[in-house]
């Protein structure tokens, strides 16, 4: 039946990707510079239905130096599209050797032009741009001078386009490599992390019905894995091709309150109050078959794996990023979601340990049995809050915490043992300061006594509270840039994104980050919602899903080798800011 789901889904998927018309990005756009006696003259034409970004269409003088001439070029005037504002016709600019001459003194110049534009069918590509380096030393009295040309896409300026570059140039076991190692990096990150406890839940649910070997422990958590994968291929290419994210879709509050229901079911089960299980006579029909035994909860667990994936952890990073890039400039979805497939394996492998140990490890059925899956439902009310944490308010999630963490010190002091003792000690402590936390208005679980404390560096006292702007549309943000006379910074935020938790409760509360980013104008655009309006923001600059981080220098141009995709932690994210803006 999973099997037939998940063909049916795949023909949909590429059905429909068939009945699209997406032009290549050499038909949508045929840059040329043609060179004459007293001016060079720029030349863009536009493919059927393609239509350019008025504020990404940028006219530079690149070498010796930076120098924007824009301004000073007779540039058509665009028109209001849509939510932005566009040209649809195309170009044929003159740039005067004048001009230039007056800009710099140097005789060799490079003029690039960078552009970037959508399809009305609404596909958007990458930012491009075309180079010509001419030489000036009587390039105005010489129609025949020759100039040598370098035309090309714009070399990838972050993370994200190095990985889309890799999947367009490097060979299939290249790629399938990379992308792997990628999936073991993020397996290290907390997007792989709720995934733990629901996998070990599973395993401890199994042992109580029958003895784990450790081959039955990695089967289960193979199942668990490929499953993800095959959620998390789908929800890509689907992504990369339509531009539509199911993860983000799912991520509304009945869903979560649903799903966190679940976990809550559980781990009541796991309490032993009631017994989870298949009806009677499905479990006959498959216990008749020759592997029976084997086959019983193989679909519970695969189910759980693929919802897991797609409800539990909807984390974006660069990998996953440049590959739904790569996916929507080629509409190559079998190379596209091989990258996928193997970085969800990846990903996976910390998991396929844990089965592998549970198997060898896990207590045989009985006594002991019965106490870790009373610890494993607690682990599971754990995961129920932590969904609940994307929905509620969070001074109501610090109390559920609060709750949860005094309950389990007092529940499992049943235990005599000294070791037991002490940690359940140490629990219910943690749970009364979450409380006091909270009374004090605090609502960070891993900082519950910030109220009371403040970062200091170079012996000053900095604020525990960033000042963010908070933008609704693509007309807010850019009237916030326009009336900023610093740097800006743009943060694509939503309550459901780990990452994006990780980012303001770690390295936004870095003193040595904050002091940073008092240098900066601060946006943030909260996506939560995904409403039409936060869909258009993020399409505009090519977000997948938050946490992103988009960046502009003092003179409002957008620095786009500072783009940050996925979660930095104060270091990382402080090498790149300072690389940038010194």
């Amino acid at each position: 039946m999973i099997k037939k789901i998940l063909l049916l889904l795949f023909s949909v998927v590429f059905a429909f990707a068939a009945e699209q018309d997406f032009l290549e990005p050499e038909e949508a756009f045929k840059p040329s510079f043609e060179q004459k006696k007293d001016s060079l003259i720029f030349k863009l034409e536009l493919g059927k239905d393609i239509y350019l970004y008025d504020d990404k269409l940028k006219f530079l003088i690149t070498k010796p130096e930076k120098v924007d001439i824009r301004d000073e070029l007779d540039v058509p005037k665009a028109i209001p599209y849509e939510e932005w504002i566009v040209l649809f016709d195309n170009l044929n600019i003159e740039i005067p050797y004048s001009l230039i001459k007056s800009k710099t003194t140097a005789s060799n110049v490079e003029i690039t032009v960078e552009f970037q534009g959508c399809s009305k069918a609404g596909l958007c590509y990458a930012p491009m741009s075309e180079s010509k380096t001419i030489d000036l030393s009587g390039a105005s009295n010489n129609s025949d001078s020759k100039a040598s040309t370098v035309s090309q896409n714009v070399e990838p300026q972050n993370e994200t386009e190095s990985i889309a570059s890799i999947l367009k140039d490097e060979s299939f076991i290249f790629v399938l490599g990379f992308f792997l190692l990628a999936g073991l990096a993020l397996s290290l990150t907390p997007c792989i992390f709720p995934m733990i406890p629901i996998l070990s839940s599973i395993i401890v649910k199994a042992g109580n019905e029958a003895e784990i070997t450790p081959a039955r422990g990695f089967f289960l958590s193979l199942v668990y894995v490929v499953s993800m994968s095959i959620a998390y291929t789908i929800a890509g290419i689907v992504a990369g091709i339509f531009g539509a994210n199911i993860q983000v879709a799912l991520q509304n509050p009945y869903v979560l309150v649903v799903f966190a229901g679940i976990f809550v079911a559980l781990a009541f089960s796991m309490f032993g109050y009631y017994k989870l299980e298949l009806p009677q006579s499905l479990q006959n029909k498959i216990t008749r078959t020759t592997d029976g035994k084997e086959k019983q909860g193989v679909a519970g667990v695969a189910i759980m794996g693929f919802l897991s994936a797609l409800i539990v952890g909807p984390c974006v990073a660069a990998p996953l990023t440049g590959a739904l890039v790569y996916i929507g400039q080629t509409g190559d979805a079998l190379l596209g979601g091989a990258a996928l497939f193997v970085m969800s394996i990846g990903m996976g492998v910390p998991l396929l340990v844990i089965g592998l140990g549970a198997g060898k490890y896990m207590p045989k059925p009985g006594g002991w049995m019965d106490s870790v899956s009373k610890i494993f439902g607690i682990v599971m009310l754990a995961v129920a809050v932590w969904m609940l944490d994307r929905v509620l308010e969070p001074i109501y999630v610090m109390w559920l915490w609060a709750l949860l963490f005094i309950a389990t010190g007092l529940y499992l002091r049943v235990y005599q043992h000294i070791i037991a003792q002490l940690i359940t000690t140490v629990i219910f402590i943690y749970g009364v300061s979450i409380m006091i936390g909270a009374l004090s208005g605090a609502t960070n679980p891993l900082a519950p006594f910030s109220k009371f404390t403040s970062a200091t560096i170079s012996g000053q006292v900095i604020s525990n509270e960033l000042d963010w702007k908070y933008v609704k549309t693509n007309a807010e943000i850019d009237a916030a840039i326009k009336a900023s006379s610093k740097p800006v910074m743009l943060d694509f935020y939503a309550d459901w994104c780990v990452s994006c938790k990780e980012l303001e409760g770690i390295t936004f509360k870095d003193p040595v980050v904050m002091a940073k980013l008092k240098e900066f104008t601060l946006i943030k655009a909260d996506v939560t919602k995904n409403t039409d309006d936060d869909k258009a923001m993020q399409k505009r600059f090519g977000v997948v899903g938050p946490p992103a981080l988009i960046f502009w220098d003092k003179d409002n141009n957008e620095i786009k080798a500072s783009q940050i995709v996925g979660y930095k932690n104060p270091t990382d994210f402080l090498e790149i800011v300072n690389k940038h803006f010194k």
